[in-house]
């Protein structure tokens, strides 16, 4: 509280009383791959400000954030507080609730992670103030490297991790058609293909170490999209079934790559989620850069890698990223990966295209979730 004073014939003075107010309530919706990671940071960021949260899971990994509300439930409880701030809405496939859930008038905040398709509808529908983390189309774009080596190894990691089912896995990976310049040698198009290409049969070759790597593929819709693309032409490595000694029953695949020309846009400007890259061949990386800024700017992205030795071309590449909206790795060869955030010093999504309407987590996706109700009484 302070008491303001406006000078004058007679001084003006008003009590001011300033209070934070928590927006309402919270519909936190999970996603399947991922479950706690996305869905911690909008659920820290309401309890911080002050909002009751209901916990939507999603219903292919329902334990991992009812773990979550019972310790949750538990703390409050230990420190005073009713345990029901954060209460957990278990649906099936059968009987979804998220749609029922987020018309209800007492939603004020909904925090979304999962498919472009329910996030436009949050987006386009809720009354709520939403925070989406959707899917993209990442793109990599290959103009020049003084490490083939590391670069291909850097890159078969990012695309095998999880079977490639992280909203950050990179998706198109432009090369021009006469090859790019890899120190002091220039190494063509083809062989590029063939380098990434040995790379992921290395990095997996070993069933332990691809067990370790890869992941189980979540849902049919994915296993029917792998298929699919494993029968259209260009497929240079086949997606195929890996065997996890702990999980005989999993569904684990390998990642796989399809050559095509930039004009096939239909084919690969679209998200193709899961373990499915694409090597594009272009006319040169002007091209590519601009087909990756096209697609961000209409598809979205989360990430996006540039590797190139010339400096002229790294700032475009920094014009890719602030059209697009997108935050750029450069010359990623080691064991830092561009699917990789750290939780304190990176920004995960920017909120600037189609991929996301939100950053996890900058003050905005915090600050949002509160108002200050001010009371005015004059003084004598």
């Amino acid at each position: 509280s302070v008491t303001w004073e406006k000078p004058g014939k007679e001084t003006l003075r008003v009590a001011k009383t300033f209070r934070v107010v928590p927006r309402g309530i919270d519909l936190t919706i999970g996603c399947s791959t991922f479950p706690t990671w996305n869905a911690y940071p909008g659920l820290f960021a309401s309890l911080v400000t002050g909002n009751a949260v209901v916990v939507k899971p999603h219903p292919q990994a329902v334990l991992p954030l009812a773990i979550t509300v019972e310790v949750l439930q538990g703390v409050l409880r230990e420190t005073g507080f009713d345990p029901r701030v954060v209460t957990l809405a278990v649906d099936t496939s059968d009987r979804p609730l998220a749609k029922v859930l987020a018309q209800r008038p007492e939603v004020a905040l909904i925090d979304y992670t999962g498919s472009t398709g329910f996030g436009d509808w949050l987006e386009e529908n809720a009354h709520a103030l939403v925070f989406t983390e959707k899917a993209g189309v990442n793109g990599v774009v290959i103009d020049s490297t003084n490490d083939l080596t590391g670069m291909v190894r850097n890159l078969a990691m990012s695309l095998s991790l999880y079977s490639g089912q992280m909203c950050t896995t990179p998706q198109n990976l432009f090369v021009p058609k006469d090859g790019i310049v890899a120190g002091s040698e220039r190494v063509s198009f083809d062989a590029v293909v063939g380098a990434l290409v040995g790379a992921i049969d290395a990095l997996l070759g070993e069933p332990a170490r691809a067990a370790g790597v890869l992941g189980a593929i979540a849902t049919d819709a994915t296993l029917h999209r792998i298929d699919q693309e494993n029968a259209k032409p260009g497929v240079v490595r086949k997606s195929a079934a890996a065997a996890n000694p702990e999980f005989p029953d999993a569904r684990v695949r390998t990642p796989l790559v399809a050559v095509v020309d930039a004009a096939d846009r239909e084919r690969y400007e679209r998200e193709a989620f899961g373990p499915i890259a694409f090597v594009v061949r272009t006319a040169g990386t002007d091209e590519s850069l601009r087909l990756a800024t096209g697609e961000a700017q209409r598809e979205g992205a989360i990430t996006a890698i540039v590797h190139t030795t010339d400096d002229a071309v790294l700032a475009k590449a920094e014009g890719w990223a602030r059209d697009g909206k997108v935050n750029l790795a450069v010359n990623f060869t080691g064991s830092l990966l561009v699917n990789q955030s750290a939780a304190f010093s990176d920004y995960h999504v920017t909120g600037g295209n189609p991929s996301g309407n939100a950053s996890l987590t900058d003050a905005a996706f915090v600050a949002n979730r509160f108002r200050v109700i001010e009371t005015r009484t004059p003084l004598a």
